[in-house]
């Protein structure tokens, strides 16, 4: 007797579904954000949450906190209360191209501050999942605050 053959699940699909869509912020947008930290004394307002894991190559936007989408859900309450007790008000998901891992972390997180709000824990924090992901961003700003930018890796997606 042969053993039935079994499609693997994607990673998120024992993961609950995502209910919120989150907005989508430009490049152009992100980058006024780190032109008016540079320019102003407050500290800074928004937090850039990088979510690839195995394909984490090539560099990271400046300042970004890596938080691999496979193990993200069960990381949002702590990253929530980084948030709140750091004055944050615009935190940002990305992944390669922001088309799948990136909107899904956003809307755990959208979907996580809108829970918590039932419950009389209201939040001024704005989650957003940056348009093009980092790929996106290389194109436009040619590895301009990237950290760790690898221009030989970034060639094959010209």
């Amino acid at each position: 007797m042969t053993e039935p053959e079994t499609t693997p699940q994607e990673w998120w699909a024992l993961l609950p579904a995502v209910r919120s869509t989150p907005p989508i912020i430009s490049a152009d947008e992100v980058m006024k954000l780190f032109d008016d930290m540079d320019i102003t004394p407050t500290p800074r307002t928004f937090l850039l949450v990088d979510v690839r894991r195995t394909d984490w190559e090539g560099g990271t936007i400046k300042t970004s906190l890596n938080l691999p989408a496979q193990s993200f859900h069960q990381t949002r309450k702590t990253l929530f209360d980084l948030l709140e007790r750091g004055g944050f008000k615009k935190v940002i998901f990305y992944c390669g191209a922001s088309n799948g891992r990136g909107p899904r972390c956003a809307g755990w997180m959208q979907d996580y501050i809108d829970d918590v709000a039932k419950f009389g824990r209201k939040s001024d924090v704005k989650v957003f999942t940056l348009a093009g992901g980092i790929k996106g961003w290389v194109k436009e700003f040619q590895g301009a605050l990237v950290d760790g930018y690898e221009e030989e890796y970034w060639e094959q997606f010209k």
